[in-house]
């Protein structure tokens, strides 16, 4: 079963992923991958990858993620927070980086942590 993987970006960090994404669409493109919606859509219509678009973060993206997690659906989640603007549905996001810790699913939230998350993965299925 093809493992999946959550795109995640804050306003602020959404070309930062689209870059991550493009310089690494190799590994991305091995994964089913699913994003909150903007983020989503840019990766769409900027890069080759196929990406399933759920609701925006706001409106409900990340618990809808989070629910995945909870199912067991998704294996790796890469979240590029910013850390230094606050952000009005904190509890949301909180509330998906605590269901990561529960399940247990390795989760980056800045890029160089994601960059070592998928490098893991290209080894361990290379």
């Amino acid at each position: 079963m093809m493992k999946t993987i959550a795109l995640i970006a804050h306003d602020r960090k959404k070309q930062e992923m689209l870059k991550f994404a493009q310089d690494h669409s190799e590994i991305l493109m091995q994964y089913s991958l699913v994003a909150t919606a903007t983020t989503g859509r840019i990766l769409n219509e900027n890069t080759q990858l196929k990406v399933q678009p759920y609701l925006s973060g706001p409106m409900g993206g990340d618990l809808q993620i989070g629910a995945r997690i909870a199912a067991q659906e998704i294996d790796l989640v890469i979240f590029l927070r910013d850390p230094l603007m606050a952000q009005p549905h904190e509890p949301d996001i909180t509330a998906l980086l605590r269901v990561c810790d529960v399940h247990n699913i390795p989760v980056a939230t800045n890029e160089g942590c994601a960059h070592l998350l998928l490098k893991a993965l290209a080894q361990m299925n290379g």
